[in-house]
């Protein structure tokens, strides 16, 4: 089995190692707009040795936004900024990533630190779309339930989103479908009530997550890697469950969907989350070897030791740290010098490097 610092190939994308740094809201754009916040956040990660820095979750539209503040990609303007970010990124030799999503129901809200409660159209929100008009709580806005004829418009944001994700130099695609975000709200029986052909049945919720993988995949280059980011499980009775991941896994695998990035939750406030180290670390294994698809860890991964174990063990293809990269940036230099590993540091940190760590090349283009 490979270990946590060996290569690991995603179609024409080959990262020097597995330790990839997850999508992460920074609430700190204005229009859509990346600023100098976000090039140091994505830069220091590249800086610290990361094989795979991917944006937070990037709106398709203004209105997918989770709040006012967060970074988009929906219109050219915002390519010049994310050019220079990525530009950064590969300087580092560091592969690219940007996750598109839209919130859906959960759009249109607060800040973390500022409350959980939405935002009227007076004070700069707007209404949010989902599935069906039912609000996450008593808290977030009421959604309008998005009408089918508008369906093909959100497909089509996901295919221009991916054309700017490409013009800004990306490497990877990985589509938001999880943590109770539109995409996840379509495929859950707990938030899609709908009659006609996007709701119902299994195949009717999966619906748009295929149309716009296909989408994405008809503009995106063909060596270039999509990722599927889902919730495994809504921890909900009656909710989307393990097997239903396994088999939307298939169905995307056949349609050009590379790796599935297995987190679980977000849809419901009643979940019941057995929590612990690496508690989803079980869910990319089972989707994995039944899917046959290449697959992510993520979730209480805190310890060098702990993620290549997962990799050793052939849990996953590779790990995605979010809260432990926050804690440490230079993460994956710290877990190679842990684990013995010779990781290149950038030549400007060289004094600091342990002895014989070779100087850090950029990635080429």
């Amino acid at each position: 089995m490979p270990t946590l610092f060996d290569s690991f190939a995603s179609r024409g994308l080959t990262l020097p190692h597995r330790l990839v740094v997850s999508p992460m809201c920074q609430y700190a754009s204005e229009d859509g707009f990346a600023g100098d916040w976000h090039l140091v956040h994505l830069g220091s990660r590249a800086v610290g040795g990361a094989s795979l820095v991917m944006t937070e979750a990037t709106a398709v539209t203004a209105e997918g936004r989770i709040s006012p503040y967060d970074l988009g990609i929906y219109k050219d303007a915002h390519v010049e900024m994310l050019q220079r970010i990525v530009r950064f990124i590969h300087s580092q030799g560091s592969a690219a990533g940007m996750q598109l999503a839209h919130a859906g129901r959960k759009g249109s809200t607060q800040r973390p630190w500022e409350g959980h409660s939405g935002i009227s159209p007076k004070d700069g929100g707007w209404i949010p779309a989902a599935p069906s008009a039912v609000p996450f709580s008593d808290d977030y806005p009421v959604p309008r339930a998005l009408e089918t004829s508008e369906i093909p418009g959100i497909v089509d944001a996901f295919r221009d989103a991916a054309i700017r994700a490409h013009n800004a130099g990306f490497d990877v695609i990985e589509l938001h479908a999880a943590h109770g975000y539109l995409i996840h709200e379509f495929l859950s029986p707990l938030t899609n009530t709908r009659t006609d052909r996007y709701g119902g049945s299994f195949e009717n919720r999966i619906r748009l997550c295929l149309e716009i993988v296909d989408a994405v995949r008809e503009v995106w280059n063909e060596r270039s890697p999509v990722w599927l980011r889902i919730s495994s499980t809504d921890w909900v009775e009656g909710g989307w469950n393990v097997d239903d991941s396994v088999e939307l896994a298939r169905r995307v695998r056949e349609r050009g969907v590379d790796l599935i990035d297995c987190s679980s939750g977000g849809l419901a406030m009643n979940q019941k989350i057995a929590l612990g180290p690496g508690y989803q670390v079980p869910f990319a294994e089972r989707i994995g070897r039944e899917a046959g698809i290449a697959t992510g860890a993520v979730g209480l991964i805190t310890t060098a030791a702990q993620a290549d174990e997962i990799i050793r063990k052939g849990q996953a293809e590779c790990v995605v740290l979010a809260r432990q990269m926050l804690r440490d940036p230079y993460f994956p230099l710290h877990a190679a010098q842990e684990l013995g590993v010779k990781l290149a540091w950038p030549v400007q940190y060289s004094r600091a490097a342990p002895e014989g760590a070779p100087r850090r090349q950029p990635r080429g283009d």
